[in-house]
């Protein structure tokens, strides 16, 4: 067995090349920035540049799309001294249109309560003169030459980037709350489904895709990507289109003894990472993304904005962890920030051999990663090739934080994971910020604000739960069924427990706290050049998952909602509404729904039925309200 250190995690590009940085382990996610008025103590706001900026005059910038492509958009990018992120001045809709200030953007057709004022409406279809009308100039038709690059931008899963996949009647890259709440009105007035992209890394596509080609518009939030923290209350208002990256940047920035429960890969987007949970690195210490939610502004089918003041107690609960695509869109969040040492211990190491001997150490860790203190962070990655080409071996990546010094993490782990066999010098002691970079296998903290435009990889993932150790002989069925595999790919554990399990199954939709060991996630990845044998990689994938079933959660097998799988069932919606609804739609959603929320389906369901009655926010997997 080799014994070998190793850096961030990269995958592959579609020509088979190693991306640094781009992300393999997926906390993934599908799409809300509130302010107030008066005096505020001094902050901190971040652009995608990580610069403190001054409210700006509408520009075109050349935006990088790939290596080799631009595009010309034009972006407005207004900071108003009143509020802190929102481009309504004061944060309040009907403050700014009863007194017009130099960061007002213009007004859509919309009433005191949010409501289209009666007006003729748009032709079918018709989108363009909607929001060119309304004051909305940053969208993209397919005429456009800019269209496919914006629409690759952030799709980062090209097994949907062809002929046979339907594309959007219009993107738009709302600039402020209101471009937003424009946006969703156009799309209803032009009879379009809507479908909204934070970051793009839905793993079915849900963003920037739509069933049965029902014509769409994506509403994509990557230019609503500001961030600003609040050191001295530990919170922070980051709008929906911010990267996991853009947020711990300007977390680090403001101080470096705090931090945010989030993920490891920095291009995810904000809105869909916390919309389906959110786990993370420091979950096992603070919980999910969820579990530090404090306030949102949610965006709803009557283009109203509301916050967890007026909005239902089942909405906003449901928002936290419900998934995103059913509710409407967070245009931002409130989050708690936690508390982290000025220094903190990280490892990213592999242990590479034949399966019988990785098998060993994938039963320990079962024994040790669920049980460790709170302060302990130890997930595994075990990565497989075709038998030809690495001789039935495996190598087994392990990514370890502990809130604490090296001392530490080598006195703990001598004794509770000896196998490891974890030297000081495999261990970094870094700050949080320089942790995350790290871990997005980036060069620099700098790195953490880029979205990396254009990185995509052709892959396919499915999740499951385990509540019990799998035994030490079916541990080695399993690495020895890894070793058959067609392709490359992976399996990912996640460790759960500790301050997750505290918290009750119903507090938030996010179901899987005590009595859940830890999470899987199946890969399977491919070149561009395999595209002709992807149906037989991911048969592969499948009939593995297949083989699981005795060994994880049961009735039902859980799913993790941020790790959507199609593969569990489909609404089949044909209308831009996800119609036609039936007395069925609910009990059909549910072969899938009870999987990702378990007893908090029911809920899920009324908080639907609450604020989007008529469905107006669907895709394939979404909430269907009561018939």
């Amino acid at each position: 067995m080799a014994w070998k250190g190793m850096g961030g995690m990269p995958t592959r590009s579609s020509e088979g090349q190693r991306v640094r940085g781009s992300c393999g382990n997926g906390e993934r996610g599908g799409a809300g920035l509130l302010g107030g008025g008066g005096r505020r103590p001094q902050q901190t706001v971040a652009t995608p540049s990580g610069r403190v900026a001054p409210r700006r005059p509408p520009t075109t910038i050349r935006r990088k799309i790939s290596s080799h492509k631009y595009t010309s958009i034009h972006v407005s990018t207004i900071f108003c001294a009143p509020s802190p992120l929102s481009g309504i001045c004061n944060g309040d809709p009907h403050r700014s249109r009863r007194r017009r200030s130099p960061c007002a953007v213009p007004r859509c057709n919309l009433s005191d309560d949010g409501r289209r004022r009666n007006s003729t409406p748009a032709p079918a279809h018709d989108i363009a003169s909607c929001l060119v009308t309304s004051g909305v100039k940053n969208f993209s038709l397919p005429a456009s030459k800019s269209f496919k690059p914006t629409l690759d931008s952030s799709l980062r899963y090209l097994r949907f980037d062809v002929p046979s996949v339907g594309k959007p009647t219009a993107i738009v890259l709302p600039a402020s709350q209101r471009e937003l709440q424009c946006a969703v009105l156009c799309a209803r007035s032009s009879s379009l489904a809507i479908r909204v992209r934070s970051g793009g890394h839905s793993y079915e596509g849900l963003s920037y895709t739509s069933e049965n080609h029902v014509p769409f518009v994506v509403i994509d939030l990557a230019s609503l990507n500001r961030v600003r923290v609040d050191p001295a209350s530990a919170t922070v208002w980051a709008e929906s289109g911010a990267t996991l990256g853009q947020l711990y940047h300007a977390v680090g920035q403001s101080s470096r003894t705090l931090a945010f429960p989030g993920g490891t890969c920095s291009t995810i987007g904000l809105g869909g990472f916390v919309s389906g949970g959110g786990f993370g690195l420091l979950s096992r210490k603070f919980g999910l993304a969820v579990d530090n939610v404090l306030d949102a502004t949610l965006i709803d089918a009557s283009g109203r904005a509301l916050t967890r003041a007026t909005m239902d107690a089942d909405v906003f609960w449901a928002i936290r962890g419900g998934g995103g695509g059913s509710w409407g869109v967070v245009y931002s969040w409130k989050l708690r920030l936690v508390p982290v040492p000025g220094t903190i211990t990280m490892f990213d190491i592999d242990r590479r051999g034949p399966a019988d001997l990785i098998a060993g150490l994938i039963h320990k860790w079962q024994h040790v990663g669920p049980h460790l203190p709170d302060e302990f962070y130890i997930s595994t990655r075990i990565y497989f090739k075709p038998k030809p080409t690495n001789g039935g071996n495996l190598t087994m990546s392990f990514t370890g934080q502990v809130l604490g010094p090296k001392h530490l993490v080598l006195s703990v782990l001598s004794k509770t994971y000896p196998e490891l066999r974890l030297a000081e010098s495999e261990l970094s002691e870094v700050s949080w910020v320089e942790s995350a970079a790290k871990f997005a296998g980036l060069y620099s903290v700098a790195d953490l604000t880029s979205r990396q435009i254009g990185v995509g990889e052709y892959a396919k993932r499915k999740s499951d739960y385990v509540q019990a150790p799998i035994s030490a002989p079916d541990t080695a069925k399993v690495a020895r069924y890894l070793t058959t595999a067609p392709t490359e790919g992976s399996i990912q554990l996640n460790p759960y427990g500790a301050a997750m399990a505290r918290v009750g199954s119903s507090e938030t939709p996010f179901p899987h706290r005590a009595g859940f060991l830890y999470s899987v996630q199946y890969a399977i990845d491919w070149r561009a050049s395999e595209n002709g044998r992807s149906g037989g990689y991911m048969g592969w994938l499948r009939s593995f998952y297949e083989f699981m079933a005795p060994f994880v959660s049961k009735n039902p097998r859980g799913a993790y909602v941020n790790y959507v799988d199609l593969d569990l069932g489909t609404n089949n919606w044909t209308t831009a509404t996800g119609g036609p609804l039936s007395a069925t739609s609910v009990s059909h959603a549910a072969s899938w729904g009870q999987r990702y929320f378990l007893h908090n389906f029911d809920r899920l369901v009324r908080a639907k039925s609450k604020i989007d009655p008529g469905n107006v926010f669907n895709n394939a997997q979404s909430i269907p309200p009561l018939h």
